[in-house]
């Protein structure tokens, strides 16, 4: 029995000392054991704790890495909020329709203040506001207003800093806290954060601003543009010369092969972009200079809206790649030479000029308000470019000769032959006669449209000649530009145009009319001259010297797709190019010397 009890002894015994080294710092936590209360007790010090750890960094200063000019995520959300307060405006909540509805599209800029300084680059931005054919004088039809104010460069360590800006909106009664503003802006914030704060209240406005974070960014609202400098051209210009950045590079950033770096060692604010390493593979011709060059840019940098995103197709023309990839960066060997000419296109179309840029921002705005009727991506990623293409005309493609080739279209049969009288005898001499009897003869005819021009009425229905064809009188306003007024008279998708002293025959009509339905998007014609720069005159000028080259096709004998007769005088600039066929010739005028005047 002693024994026995001996061994249960020993047993609990054991028990508590092995308890007591496996388990002691739970019992020690009882404070039956401690004598202390749980309450009392400190557990170990963690790294949130600022009073202990008062030696170390703040939280706040831990998540930047250890650099102490980056700004962190609070910091960065909070500075947002202060700009973008009305961050969840969109056009059915933040903008006044009703005001576009009985004039229309029309901008209004507010008229200069004396004693406000006004940068070059804002000059360009206004003058081309005011030569659009959206300007309008009085801000009781405008259905988008333009600050005169100079809100491109929001650094207030810059001297174009314009102060008070807040104040001095506020006090203008079309305001409206913003609503119906556009508000242009290159450059945000200061150094070293550059947080996108542009020292005031924008409101209910439009921003339309470079270097768009995706975060501040109001789809379908804000209008992202690209960063130019104030050398760049106003209508276009040298392309060498012509400077254009899609994006700035923030710090903390990657550097991508196309963006501005921004506040970075060896480079300002408006300095060239650094020059990268060869784009992925090795084979595509990816660079950092602008993209004129026909490189094929490549964005290594998240986070980033690109400039005319709502428009453009930038996966057609650039390769853009995660910061956190840059190793897995895809190589588009087999579509260099597509990405290339896309690159070229978009250059031409819609950055090369700061018209250009402003233009494409305003028809952004325009699509807009009516959406059914708004240009598809399609008329903004294909030549000739949504510049160029009016969905006023038709919201149908087989409409516009550009597309024909790509949709299997074909223009119409026949075509409407459109003579200009603008003698002032009052009668129909033998070379009107002659001609009308040669074009009416052709198989391709359907109708003549005499546009009369002159001072006393045109002669009775006694008068004309019998023609096969309808034969039908209008009465013009005595301008040149008429002959490219959109007549409804005009049914048919080819025009040609004719002057009253023209002398053709019916095979030359047949055989020009035949070439022109290969080349339905040119001007196809038999009068040409060559244009030149007049050093002396400091104006362009033009020869019909005969030469080995041409340059200009004249109207006095040409085909032409109605569509550009739609656009009125503005159709010789869409109407040049560069020729592709014997008598078809629309090159662009070649830029002046750089020490020569503009061209008148």
């Amino acid at each position: 029995m002693q024994t026995r009890k001996k061994y249960i002894f020993l047993t609990f015994l054991a028990s508590w000392l092995l308890l007591f080294f496996f388990g002691g710092d739970q019992l020690r936590r009882f404070a039956f054991f401690s004598g202390r209360k749980v309450e009392a007790r400190r557990s170990w010090p963690r790294w949130t704790d600022r009073t202990l750890l008062r030696s170390f960094a703040d939280p706040e200063e831990l998540q930047r890495d250890g650099d102490p000019a980056l700004l962190s995520p609070r910091e960065r959300r909070a500075a947002w909020l202060s700009v973008y307060k009305t961050s969840r405006c969109r056009m059915e909540t933040c903008f006044d329709f009703s005001r576009c509805e009985r004039h229309g599209f029309k901008v209004f800029t507010y008229p200069q203040e004396r004693g406000q300084p006004v940068s070059e680059t804002y000059s360009k931005i206004l003058s081309s506001i005011e030569r659009s054919r959206y300007h309008t004088p009085n801000p009781e039809e405008a259905c988008l207003f333009i600050l005169s104010i100079d809100t491109l460069d929001r650094d207030h360590l810059s001297a174009q800093y314009v102060r008070n800006v807040d104040e001095k909106i506020r006090g203008f009664p079309l305001w409206n806290g913003g609503r119906n503003h556009l508000i242009f802006n290159l450059y945000s914030g200061t150094w070293p954060g550059y947080t996108g704060e542009l020292g005031f209240d924008i409101g209910q406005a439009i921003l339309a601003k470079a270097s768009f974070d995706t975060q501040s960014f109001r789809p379908g609202f804000d209008v992202s543009i690209p960063l130019f400098s104030k050398d760049h051209p106003q209508r276009g210009g040298d392309r060498a010369a012509a400077q254009l950045h899609l994006l700035h590079r923030a710090p903390g950033q990657a550097l991508g092969l196309l963006p501005l770096p921004r506040g970075s060692a060896g480079t300002g604010r408006a300095g060239a972009p650094e020059t990268p390493s060869p784009g992925a593979g090795g084979s595509v011709p990816a660079c950092g200079v602008p993209p004129q060059a026909a490189c094929i840019p490549v964005l290594l940098s998240d986070g980033w809206e690109l400039p005319f995103s709502e428009a453009i197709d930038w996966g057609k023309a650039a390769v853009v790649g995660s910061e956190r990839l840059l190793l897995q960066v895809p190589a588009p060997d087999p579509r260099v030479l597509a990405f290339q000419q896309q690159t070229q296109f978009l250059w031409d179309a819609y950055f090369s000029s700061v018209d250009k840029i402003v233009h494409t921002t305003l028809e952004i705005i325009k699509d807009r308000l009516s959406p059914p009727r708004s240009r598809s991506r399609l008329l903004w990623n294909a030549l000739p470019g949504g510049l160029l293409v009016l969905p006023d005309f038709s919201t149908h493609l087989g409409d516009f000769p550009f597309y024909y080739l790509q949709h299997g279209y074909s223009p119409s049969k026949k075509f409407t032959a459109l003579i200009r009288v603008v003698s002032q005898a009052g009668s129909l001499s033998q070379p009107i006669l002659r001609l009308i009897q040669a074009v009416s003869g052709s198989q391709y005819c359907a109708q003549i449209v005499v546009l009369w021009s002159c001072e006393k009425p045109p002669p009775p229905s006694g008068k004309w000649p019998q023609s096969a064809v309808p034969l039908t009188i209008i009465q013009g306003r005595r301008k040149l530009s008429d002959r490219f007024f959109p007549f409804e008279a005009i049914q048919t998708d080819a025009v040609l145009s004719l002057d009253e002293d023209t002398s053709l025959s019916t095979s030359e009509v047949d055989f020009a009319f035949s070439v022109w339905r290969s080349f339905p998007e040119r001007i196809v014609g038999f009068p040409t001259q060559s244009h030149f720069w007049d050093p002396e005159q400091g104006r362009w000028g033009y020869t019909s010297k005969w030469t080995n080259e041409l340059s200009i096709v004249l109207t006095a004998a040409a085909f032409y797709h109605r569509y550009p007769a739609g656009r009125g005088c503005g159709a010789a600039a869409v109407l040049l190019s560069e020729p592709r066929c014997a008598g078809c010739a629309r090159p662009p005028l070649p830029s002046p010397p750089a020490a020569s005047p503009a061209p008148r």
